[in-house]
Parts: structure tokens; sequence; C-alpha cells
């Protein structure tokens, strides 16, 4: 041994056998990290420690830092771990967006393979791929979670969902809208100044959108809200079981869209499937892997970043009451709010809006199904708040869908009803 160096590199030190010329060294230490025991016998580089009757003979090592390296300052530490939660904030946005690009068109095939009306795509077969997973979720976690952070999880996502999806993806589907209408303005005024003739006619902003269908929507989500809001304000022992009412509902909501009206999807003007470009119409193995695997890519980023989230709320100083309703609802209803910019940019507008309003109806009977089953659902301010908001952006938006009084500006109003809820839910806990 005494003729050999050894080196070993890793993150910080630097080991090398019986020490080295010119470099400062530290305590000496054996191979299991212990120091050096009082009195224990050295010889030839060799540190012994005795254990009962038996002797180990274990290599001398000196440690000592690795030059050029020093430790980061906790300023500068905490910094790099900002960035890094930023930068894997924006790479799940980004990766969720792309998977959605991929899921909405692989679910309009999904919809001429199953020949279901053309609405039931947005308002069943993607409402059910982005929101049913989120729906899984919550149910884990109330029957393996703690008792405490379960059920504010459980109750949270029946709040919480309805809450973003009622209010900031109505709004993110306005302001697309006036975006494009601004980018169509521009390219009508191109075409009149290069054919001082031509005119571009009256636009439809909604793309033929069924507003009394939607409406309807509308009315049977307000109906189901009001009623479990009703239930977090009292206690009664039958509680529970109501929970079979609103899995009945859903189930209701589910065989009428399904049902439809007879009309079915069509592939007309469909784009190819992505995982099968070169085909005119693509295989039914295809289109459903497609759909399956772009779900669980969705998935999993949404649950990243609901957890890049989580660790922001802590680092900001904000309360977990904040997190819970204001940020964590944002990601998981993220896909539905990719879904719908998607289809506002492919000119599918009906789609977009049947989208939010399958979503609307899941998040108001599924997830509060599971919270009424396995939790107390007692609400306290902030949860009541999230409900008065909710059903006072529900209202707004039926009556300008009963009134034929839907326009993208009105519809970026629905947004505002998030930001009232915010500023009132940091006034209360101030």
């Amino acid at each position: 041994m005494s003729g050999k160096k050894h080196t070993v590199t890793g993150n910080l030190p630097w080991v090398s056998l019986l020490g080295r010329r010119g470099v400062a060294l530290s305590r000496v230490v054996d191979m299991l990290e212990r120091e050096t025991v009082p009195g224990a016998r050295a010889r030839d580089g060799w540190v012994g420690e005795t254990f009962g009757s038996c002797q180990t003979c274990l290599p001398r090592v000196e440690v000592c830092r690795l030059p050029g390296r020093p430790a980061l300052p906790p300023a500068a530490r905490r910094t790099e771990l900002i960035l890094i939660h930023v930068v894997l904030l924006l790479a799940c946005a980004v990766v969720i967006y792309l998977a959605c690009e991929w899921f909405v068109n692989a679910v309009e095939w999904l919809g001429v393979r199953m020949k279901v009306g053309p609405v039931a795509v947005g308002t069943i077969l993607a409402a059910v791929g982005t929101a049913l997973p989120e729906s899984v979720v919550t149910l884990v976690a109330v029957l393996f979670g703690s008792a405490e952070h379960g059920d504010d999880i459980g109750v949270g996502a029946a709040l919480g969902g309805p809450l973003v999806v009622g209010t900031l993806a109505y709004g993110v589907t306005g302001a697309m809208l006036l975006l494009r209408r601004r980018s169509r303005a521009r390219a009508q005024a191109a075409m009149v100044t290069t054919s001082p003739g031509a005119t571009g006619g009256g636009v439809d902003e909604l793309d033929g959108t069924d507003t009394p269908r939607l409406a309807r929507d509308q009315t049977w989500f307000l109906a189901i809200f009001v009623l479990k809001v009703a239930l977090g304000l009292i206690a009664f022992a039958i509680k529970p079981w109501l929970g079979f009412l609103f899995l009945a509902a859903y189930g209701v909501y589910f065989w009428r869209e399904m049902k439809g009206t007879g009309e079915q999807a069509s592939d007309e003007d469909l784009e190819p499937l992505k995982g099968q470009p070169k085909r005119a119409k693509p295989s039914t193995v295809a289109v459903v892997a497609q759909t399956l695997i772009t779900l669980v890519i969705i998935f999993g980023a949404s649950q990243l970043f609901v957890a890049q989230l989580e660790w922001a709320g802590p680092a900001l100083g904000l309360p977990s009451v904040v997190v819970a309703l204001l940020l964590s609802p944002v990601a998981t209803e993220l896909p539905e709010i990719m879904n719908a910019i998607i289809w506002v940019r492919q000119g599918k507008t009906q789609l977009a809006l049947a989208n939010i309003s399958g979503a609307m109806m899941i998040q108001a009977t599924v997830p509060s199904a599971i919270g009424i089953f396995f939790t107390p659902w007692l609400f306290d301010a902030p949860l009541l708040l999230a409900g008065i908001a909710t059903m006072a952006s529900v209202v707004y938006l039926l009556w300008l869908m009963k009134t034929q009084r839907v326009t993208p500006a009105r519809l970026t109003v629905a947004g505002l009803f998030y930001v009232a809820f915010a500023a009132g839910l940091l006034v209360s806990l101030n």
C-alpha cells in the first residue's frame, strides 16, 4: 500500500491515500467515513479499530476540498433553485401544449371511429380524457393520504377545478378569439390593399357554435353545483349516500351526449393523424395508441407542473389554501385550456367551448362524489368563496348564451371572476 496512490473524485471531496504534497488536508477518516478513534493503532498508513475480539484494518485516507469549487452561499443557492423550478414550469407547459396538439388530433379521429356527434367529441371524449385522470388522483389522495391533507385535496379539487374551467378557460378562449379577430382584420386590410374591389364579408366569430346547446349544459352544471355547495354548508348522517346522485347525474349527461341528434363527426376537414401522416384514413389502433400515449404525457407533465407550483407557494410565503385553490387547479386544468387554444386556432370554436363545458360537468360530479363519499364535505370561508365565484361566472355565461349575446370580448370577462376570487381570498386571509 505504501507505494501506491489512489484518487477518488466526487462532487466535492478529493480523496487520496497517503496524502499529496502541496495540498492542505482536513481530518483523517476511515473508509466508512468515521473519524479516527482516539488511541487507535496506526501503522504504515493503516488505521485499526477493535470491535470485540476482532480487529479491522482500514486504509488511511485524507480528505480535502476540490480546488476551485467553493460552496455556494445561501442566497446564490436559493436563486439557483428558483431558476430550476421556473425552467421546469416552462418546460412542463411546453410539453403539455405539444402533447395536447397530438391529443386533439387523435381524439377527433377517435370521434369519427366511434361515430359520435361532433359536439360529443369535445363534451365527452376530450373532456373525459383530460379530466378523469385527475379524479383518479383525487380518489387515491382521499383513500390513502393523511386524514387532513387527503380531505383538503379531495374538497379542493371538487371546488378548484370548476372554478378554473368556468372562469379562466372561458376567458382564455375569448382572448384567443380576439387575437384571431385582429389577425383576420390585418389579413383583410392587406387583401383590400392589393385588391381594392375585394370585401371580407360577414364573419362568424364563433365558427357556428351552437350556443343554445351549450346553455343547456351550463344549466345542468349550475343546478348540480348549487346542490354540492349547499351540501358543504350542512352536516347530516346520510350525506355520503348523496354522492351516488352526482355519479348518476353524470351518467345521464354522458348518455345524452353520446346519443346526440343522429349527426356524426366527419373526417372531411380533419388533418391526417400525426402518428400516420401519410395515410388519408389512419388505422384504429394508431388512433387509440396516439390518444392513450398523449394522455399519459399530459397527465405526467401536469403532475410535475403541480409539484413545481406547490414548491413555489411556501417559497413565496403563500398560505397552503392559496396554493390549493389558486395555483394547483390552474395546473390540473391546463390541458383543457390548451385544448381550447388549439381548437380556436384551428377555427373549431365549438369544440373548444364544448370541451370546456364537458370538463365542467365532470368536475362538478365525479370529484364531488369522491369528496362526499370519503370526507366530511364541509366548507370553510375560502371554499365557499370559490363556490360563489364559480356560480357568478356561470350565471353570467348562461345569460350570454340564452340571449345570444356571446362575443369574444364578453367571453373574456369571465376570467375577471377568477381575478375577483383571488383578490377576495387574499383579503380574507389578511
